[in-house]
């Protein structure tokens, strides 16, 4: 199954930080016939990063390193929402194989110009903050836990809590009842933060949470909400506390400073990070301080150069309670970008009235995000041009074609007279982005790359404190991840089931990681933490992705060992990344690829763009399509339509040159957007594969049906 994935080197990306030669290599030979030699970044080779700076140990170095070396720099920003605009639209639904029309409440926000807060007034609040922490009784080495959106408060929270010696446990705020309950009890939880929007799910929990005692809450919930929770703590068998955050730091204004003994230590353990659970309940991955500051050592000795604080800022709008956002925004704090904070329901104009968007409103000039929000980016894009006049559209396909030739003198006029309207949809200032969370299709990064802004890709896990490769601009390909990261060493061993082989003349196998950066366990584990198919006995992770080398020291990531089936005909092929692919057309927004050990090809469930299906149907002259206005519940059941949307997929596989058993045989559409609350998606975005197929079980059977398996 072995396929050589090193992707395609991108024109002009001739810069070099780096030691000449590959961007990393190996500093040991193999130790046995099954297993490649140990790998490290070509700029680190000799000794892993343990620290981003000399002396910064802790969070709570960080955040006094801010104060004293950024100072009254611009820090955070955020926006205040003045209003909230309710429109009614008529919608038409299927109910009972009738078609019934309904009036449907869509909100939008109306929102404030930014408002910033510098380096030292951060540090001043989340001091006071963990003063007030002290002056409630919380204790060193008590576990708070965060259950908030993505905001300046949450950064507050979770510093006064570093810098007072007490843990947190994270907790996604799309979390429902069940999901909270398990963050809070299973560490034992001497606290939560939230926001007033979310003190509804916590009233309905806090009876079965017996460790919580204290519940501090951002924003201005009604006097109903407010008075329900009081109600229910009341009823506890022990005193709950309940304060908003700002009765918090009042609490802890002039107070005396944070004891010493208080202070953590590099050993401490800073955040248990739930993971977000793709299967069971989630894992909580235990990270210490130093496995930040490793993985921030790291980041910096790779990417320092890349960074310019005094104009580069970072909008950030996914859960701090995913390690990708985590560690990225303690990285800005430390090396001084100014954080804008949006939110996903705000991003561009469409979804606020009265004002910006947060991306035009804040003109950020470096994002990181997901391959769902790039791949929604790409096809926004294509929606637009395919809007255009004739002579528009042609111009846009002629810049395309002119920056991938990379014609030195074109290349600028093309990014300035047709690119430059694409551009300002995100605010016009934009240096790179940073795909994570699963692998990008190198179609969408490259669409992107030409057409808005380069798009580098990384890869890591909570349990490697989201870093175990990046692609660096000097090394920047479409495919390839990256190269290890500085606070990590990695080495493959075979996957034989699959053909796999780490010694192979191309090096592939299942990715094994070590070092500063990566968790030594996971929080009241034992199962898994002395499973030695999850950490080795002399001290590796075992991550269950397939990884392979390329020639210029990169790393592919080329599938997962727990997506890989074997069909009919004996031979295996890979779920998720046959996924990737199949969502680069247009007329998905998202998939699942099925497959059984019974089947000779696999089947795909997916989730339809309807913007982009609707038009799909008005151009085709194929017979029997329903008209493009019918509700999308009958465009799905439709098998006309499903039959366009399976062409189409069939040329994507085509195009990218799968073999008959990855070129699926069958589609399964649903009109149901996938969302957490719908349990198809994490709350990272992963497909939720279980979930799906329970949810689709009749429609995927009759799938295989009526393919002939």
């Amino acid at each position: 199954m072995s396929s050589d994935n090193s992707g395609s080197r991108v024109a002009g990306a001739n810069r070099r930080y780096f030691p000449p030669g590959p961007g990393s290599v190996e500093i040991t030979k193999p130790e046995s016939d099954n297993e490649s030699g140990v790998r490290r970044g070509s700029y680190c080779k000799d000794q892993l990063c343990t620290e981003p700076a000399p002396g910064i140990k802790t969070v709570s170095d960080i955040l006094e390193y801010g104060a004293r070396v950024h100072g009254d720099k611009k820090a955070m920003g955020w926006r205040d929402v003045m209003e909230i605009v309710e429109e009614e639209k008529e919608v038409v639904k299927t109910i009972d194989g009738k078609e019934t029309k309904q009036m449907k409440t869509w909100k939008y926000f109306r929102l404030s110009e930014y408002k910033y807060i510098n380096y030292i007034e951060v540090r001043n609040n989340a001091v006071e903050l963990g003063k007030g922490l002290i002056d409630l009784g919380i204790n060193r080495g008590d576990i708070f836990n965060v259950y908030a959106a993505t905001s300046p408060t949450w950064q507050f929270m979770q510093h006064a809590c570093s810098a007072i010696g007490v843990t947190i446990a994270t907790a996604y705020d799309t979390l429902g009842e069940s999901g909270l309950t398990h963050s809070l009890n299973e560490p034992e939880c001497v606290g939560v933060f939230t926001n007033a929007e979310l003190l509804p799910v916590v009233t309905n929990v806090i009876a079965n949470t017996p460790t919580v005692r204290t519940i501090i809450y951002d924003g201005k919930p009604s006097t109903a909400v407010l008075d329900k929770l009081k109600d229910a703590a009341a009823k506890c068998h022990h005193e709950v506390k309940i304060l908003s955050i700002e009765e918090l730091q009042a609490l802890g204004k002039g107070k005396p400073d944070i004891p010493a003994e208080r202070k953590p230590k590099a050993e401490d353990t800073c955040c248990i990070m739930y993971t977000s659970g793709s299967t069971g309940n989630p894992k909580g991955v235990v990270i210490p301080h130093s496995m930040i500051c490793g993985s921030l050592g790291g980041i910096v000795a790779m990417l320092g150069h890349v960074f310019v604080p005094e104009t580069d800022t970072f909008l950030a709008f996914l859960p701090c309670a995913h390690i990708l956002e985590y560690i990225v925004e303690i990285l800005m704090q430390f090396v001084g970008c100014t954080i804008g904070y949006g939110r996903i329901k705000t991003l561009t104009d469409a979804s606020v009235r009265g004002c910006l968007g947060d991306l035009r409103e804040f003109k950020p000039t470096i994002m990181i995000g997901v391959p769902a929000i790039w791949e929604t980016i790409r096809k926004g894009i294509i929606t637009k041009v395919s809007k255009m006049g004739s002579i528009k559209k042609g111009l846009f396909d002629v810049g395309m074609s002119v920056k991938r030739a990379n014609v030195p003198v074109l290349t600028g006029v093309v990014d300035t007279v047709i690119f430059s309207a694409v551009k300002d949809q995100t605010g016009g200032k934009l240096r790179f982005v940073l795909s994570g969370g699963a692998a990008i299709s190198v179609e969408t990064q490259e669409f992107l790359s030409m057409a808005l802004v380069t798009v580098l890709q990384g890869y890591g896990l909570t349990e490697s404190c989201g870093t175990v490769c990046i692609l660096p601009p000097e090394f920047l390909t479409y495919g390839p991840v990256g190269i290890p990261c500085g606070g990590t060493e990695i080495k493959l061993i075979d996957v034989p089931e699959a053909g796999y082989k780490a010694q192979g003349k191309i090096q592939q196998g299942e990715i094994l990681i070590r070092g500063p950066s990566i968790t030594k366990g996971y929080f009241k584990r034992p199962d898994l933490n002395e499973d030695p198919t999850v950490f080795t006995k002399d001290g590796w992770f075992r991550t269950g992705d397939v990884g392979q080398w390329n020639e210029d020291g990169t790393m592919s990531i080329i599938d997962r060992v727990k997506n890989l089936v074997k069909l009919s005909g004996g031979e295996y092929i890979a779920l998720e990344r046959l996924e990737t692919t199949y969502k680069t057309s247009s007329l998905v927004a998202n998939a699942c690829v099925h497959a059984t050990s019974e089947s000779k090809q696999p089947i795909i469930i997916v989730f339809p763009h309807e913007v982009h299906l609707r038009d799909a149907i008005k151009s085709s002259n194929a017979p029997n399509l329903p008209s493009a206005d019918s509700d999308l519940h009958k465009l799905c059941d439709s098998p006309a339509v499903q039959s366009l949307v399976f062409k189409d997929l069939l040329n994507v596989a085509k195009k990218n040159g799968f073999k008959s058993i990855e070129t699926v045989q069958g589609v399964v559409l649903g009109a149901d957007e996938w969302t957490t609350e719908s349990g198809y998606v994490t709350a990272a975005q992963k497909v939720q594969r279980k979930n799906v197929e329970k949810g689709f079980k009749d429609q995927i059977a009759a799938c295989y049906k009526a393919a002939g398996n």
